[in-house]
């Protein structure tokens, strides 16, 4: 009886945690106006006839808070890597030295910040559904399960505590999120 039990517990928990680890995924995403080598995580270049994504042909740097360097390890892709870069539709405008791909990241303007603000608040609102539906199959799958009506309500219970502890982590991260981005 018990080993049904912990592994509904268990299983919750590990779908709350990917609901989680997912919503950093996707926040990693937007960004907070400094240069990160993970805003072009989302840019594939044609290498040799195939889509690669950028980091496995290139080196990515940032030199500064507001520069990108890439390097290829081909300069025979540098043109491919502007290509790549302008399809991906980040508003990112590359230019090249010959050697390397450079981008300047344009400081964030208030209307950007209050949008990249509600896109952030979207993709955590979509993990608490996510936790929420956890919750609610695991109350589901111990429907099928015989116990007492006391057994059921202290599980009910350690369920309801495991999806309050999982959504304050999500709130938790989504503020820092958003201090990362209205921050100047």
């Amino acid at each position: 009886m018990n080993e049904e039990i912990d592994i509904i517990l268990d299983s919750t928990k590990e779908d709350m945690e990917k609901a989680i680890s997912h919503l950093k995924k996707q926040l990693q995403n937007i960004r907070a106006g400094k240069a990160n080598p993970t805003m072009l995580s989302t840019v594939m270049v044609e290498y040799y006839g195939t889509m690669t994504p950028l980091n496995q042909v290139s080196n990515i740097n940032t030199p500064d808070a507001r520069t990108l360097s890439i390097q290829p390890f081909e300069k025979s892709l540098i043109q491919e890597i502007e290509k790549g870069i302008m399809n991906a539709n980040l508003g990112f405008n590359p230019m090249n030295n010959g050697d390397n791909v450079i981008i300047n990241v344009p400081p964030l303007t208030e209307e950007r910040r209050t949008q990249l603000s509600k896109q952030a608040k979207a993709e955590a609102e979509e993990a608490k559904i996510a936790v929420r539906n956890d919750r609610r199959n695991a109350l589901h799958e111990l429907k099928d399960i015989d116990l007492s009506e006391d057994q059921k309500k202290d599980i009910e219970d350690e369920i309801q505590k495991i999806t309050d502890s999982h959504i304050e982590k999500i709130d938790q991260i989504f503020e820092a999120k958003e201090k990362e981005i209205m921050t100047v």
